[in-house]
This record gives structure tokens, sequence and C-alpha cells, in this order.
């Protein structure tokens, strides 16, 4: 959208002003009486009918169950408020519309800090020191790189002995990836669901996806580079929780990660946790917002 464009940008609440998101699920969005609504139970005798604030939210998740009406599409984009299709408590991130929040800020200063070599690298080690617990005096890539994978397997096997589960090592076959032992998989699992929830943040920002600091060649670098922030603390205490029930129920070993999951990202309030750690790497506090100039314009 152009800026300015026929006064629609200026009409917009900004999202600095806004809450940040609304979860919804089952039930069909869509717009009444030119109002934004949730209607659940719509084929029962008494459905629920809620008026969503659509102006004053940033971002809509909506989850499993759920429909949308292109009435609804349409106001959304009107005012800006971002859709995400998403899992049941953000386990998964299936899709998201291209209704972005109306300020660049983030966007800009990810932009300015990947595109400088110094300052790249900058970032990378502070997310090294995020996770190890220390600034490494290292400023090549690859040599951080093999120190957090060293770390990362004495960190695995602290954790099956912490958990009761015999560990032979990290085995991943992208082709075959059920051909693994039992807590091979569960991290597989554990790790897609907390990736979904970093993409998830990285939406409600409308940060780049492409632009990692350590990740470089998927188009959702940014989005593992968060994700990996928190594979210590929250991506394996999922997945050998999940993995020490296995020996215990008959659940399968997806199902029995996407409970964990569920129950760690509400008790930790995970993806608000993620936009804050973005918020924190990017230096935020640091940058110069500029945020009334487009607005203005």
């Amino acid at each position: 959208m152009l800026k300015g464009r026929l006064g629609l940008e200026t009409a917009r609440i900004p999202h600095a002003d806004r809450h940040g998101l609304l979860w919804l699920s089952r039930g069909e969005l869509c717009v009444v009486d030119g109002c934004l609504h949730f209607l659940r139970g719509r084929n029962s005798l008494t459905p629920l009918m809620d008026q969503i604030p659509h102006q004053a939210v940033s971002t809509i998740l909506l989850g499993p169950g759920s429909s949308v009406t292109h009435d609804a599409l349409r106001l959304l984009a009107r005012h800006g408020t971002l859709l995400a299709a998403v899992g049941e408590d953000g386990v998964r991130s299936y899709t998201a519309l291209p209704l972005l929040p109306d300020r660049s800020d983030v966007a800009r200063r990810q932009a300015e800090l990947w595109s400088n070599p110094r300052r790249r690298i900058s970032v990378a080690r502070q997310m090294y020191a995020l996770r190890l617990g220390e600034v490494l005096p290292h400023r090549d890539l690859d040599t951080l790189r093999g120190i957090e994978g060293s770390r990362v397997k004495n960190f695995y096997r602290l954790m099956a002995e912490k958990h009761g589960i015999s560990w032979k090592g990290r085995n991943y076959d992208r082709a075959h990836p059920d051909a693994t032992d039992l807590p091979n998989q569960a991290i597989n699992h554990a790790a897609t669901a907390v990736q979904a929830a970093a993409a998830i943040a990285v939406q409600s920002l409308a940060a780049l996806p492409p632009l990692g600091f350590i990740h470089e060649n998927s188009g959702q670098s940014f989005v593992l580079d968060i994700a990996d922030l928190f594979r210590d603390t929250v991506t394996l205490q999922i997945a050998f929780t999940a993995a020490r029930r296995a020996q215990q129920v008959g659940d399968t070993i997806d199902k029995l990660v996407r409970r964990e999951a569920t129950a760690v990202f509400r008790k930790q309030q995970l993806i608000g946790a993620m936009i804050d750690r973005i918020k924190q790497v990017l230096r935020m506090d640091e940058a110069s917002h500029g945020a009334g100039d487009d607005r203005d314009a």
C-alpha cells in the first residue's frame, strides 16, 4: 500500500498502541453489521457470537476447527491486522496472510544489522551468549558454531540422564525422520513445534524471515535463529519429557510432544517471550524508530 493512500494509513490505530495476539479456535470469523465477529457453535441451538476488537489487536491467530469469510479478510486488510493460521496453542504455523503491521522499524533494523558484516557477527555472538551464558571471544562464525555444537552434544547427554533416557547421540535423517530412535524423533517433533512458535513471533513483528544471523540458507533463517535461542530451555525439555512418557503410555511420540509443547507454551508464554527476545537481539531500544515518518507522509 502506498504511503497515505486514500488516508487509510493514518486512519489505523498504530500497532505500537495495540494489544498483541488474540487466539481464536473452533468457530467462524465473519462480519456482522460491519463489525468483526467470531461465531462458535453455528449448528447449535444456542450459538455464541463474540465481537472482535480487530482495530485494537496486532495479530489474530486462528486455530483448528476455524474458518474465515471473505468479508472478514477484507476488514482485516482494511485495518492492517495480521491473520495467521496456526495449530493448537501455536505448536504449528501453517500460513500468514501478508497483512503486516503499519511500522517497518523492526524489519529496517534487522536489515541494517544483517547487511553490515561487523554488526551481523556481533548479533550472532550475542545470540550465542544468550544460549551459552557467556560472551565468546571468537568472531568467526564457523568457530562459534563448532563451540556451540560441542556444548549441545554434552547438553543432550545431561538431559537424557536427567530424564532416565538411553541416549546414543543425535541422529537425524531428513529423508526418513521416523527411522531414528524415540528420543531423536521427539527432538524432531519438538523442534518443529518451537519453530512454529518462532514463526508466529517473527510474523507478528513483521521481521524478515530470510535474514538470519546464524542460519543462512533457509528462507526461514531468522525463524530458526530465534527457535535455537530456546532449544536448551524449551525444545529439549519438551522432547525428553515426552520421550520418558512414551515409555509409560501407549500414545505416539508425535501426540505426546504436541501435548507437552502445549503445556510448556502456555506456562512459559513462549510466543510473548520470543517477541521480547527478537527485540533484544535486534537492540530495538537503541534503534531510532522514526515510527511517525511513514504515517505523517
